[in-house]
């Protein structure tokens, strides 16, 4: 019996690892989420709309233009890298641009 709960608590040690470290739950600004009234899930999938391809880079930053706090994504797409703006009080497309040869 003790053997099987030493199993479980193994297998249950390494499965909460693994969500906590997960890139998924990362992201830069994430202290500003609370300020949001869309969830970087929604923002993600509205700048996959604007620009497909696959996320590289995401973060939630305060910047002018909309409500003043935005999601902002780095969309690779073949050789190219889009940077699309989410706002993050009403999901608007605020930024929709080829990512320059420096990004900020």
């Amino acid at each position: 019996m003790i053997k099987n709960v030493r199993h479980c608590f193994s297998a249950l040690s390494a499965i909460g690892f693994l969500a906590l470290t997960g890139p998924a739950l990362a992201y830069t600004g994430q202290k500003l989420s609370g300020h949001a009234k869309i969830t970087m899930s929604q923002a993600r999938e509205i700048a996959l709309k604007a620009y497909p391809g696959k996320i590289m880079d995401q973060e939630l930053e305060r910047e002018e233009g909309g409500s003043g706090l935005r999601y902002s994504f780095d969309i690779k797409s073949g050789s190219r890298t889009q940077e699309v703006g989410i706002d993050a009080s009403t999901g608007a497309v605020l930024e929709n641009k080829t990512e320059g040869p420096h990004p900020d």
